[in-house]
């Protein structure tokens, strides 16, 4: 699956892990959240990276004593029309101040990747590399928003209140 971050196709440095599979002494993994959960601090001791594939159903407060030591959190989007994930994304971001890579997997739609963004996803597994050149021209088609979101980036209405305040002090 092609891996799309800051708007271009790269190779995905972490290896999807079965959860039956042997932990490598070394090298960024990516790990269910069942086989996280059953020793956290194991997979968190090793010296890589560790990413873990969390599912739209579970509350992702379950993550919170372990987020400044994920390097990845891969949310699940296991229907196009189950938007769960986009809710998790931005408690991750706003209320738990994850700094670390937000990934959407599963059923996302060329549709979706501004939401995604917006949302505070900076990484996205795609099905085809159609939709990875698709999401590059969609991440910089709109740079101007109406609602606050988790990307930093400010809304119209501060952009508009900046821009005031600036002639004014002038």
């Amino acid at each position: 699956m092609p891996l799309v971050k800051n708007a271009t196709t790269i190779a995905d440095p972490f290896v999807h892990l079965s959860d039956d599979a042997e932990l490598p002494l070394d090298g960024a993994v990516l790990v269910s959240a069942a086989r996280f959960l059953q020793d956290p601090e194991a997979l968190i001791g090793r010296n890589s990276p560790l990413g873990v594939i969390w599912p739209n159903n579970r509350a992702v407060d379950d993550l919170v004593p372990y987020l400044d030591r994920l390097a990845v959190v891969a949310l699940v989007y296991p229907s196009f029309r189950d938007g769960r994930a986009h809710s998790q994304a931005r408690l991750l971001r706003e209320r738990y101040g994850f700094r670390g890579e937000l990934r959407a997997t599963g059923q996302i739609l060329r549709d979706q990747f501004v939401f995604l963004l917006r949302n505070g996803f900076d990484a996205f597994e795609v099905k085809k590399d159609a939709d990875a050149a698709a999401f590059a021209a969609t991440a910089k088609r709109y740079t101007v928003f109406y609602q606050p979101s988790s990307d930093g980036r400010a809304s119209a209405w501060q952009r508009r209140l900046q821009a005031r305040h600036s002639e004014s002090a002038s």
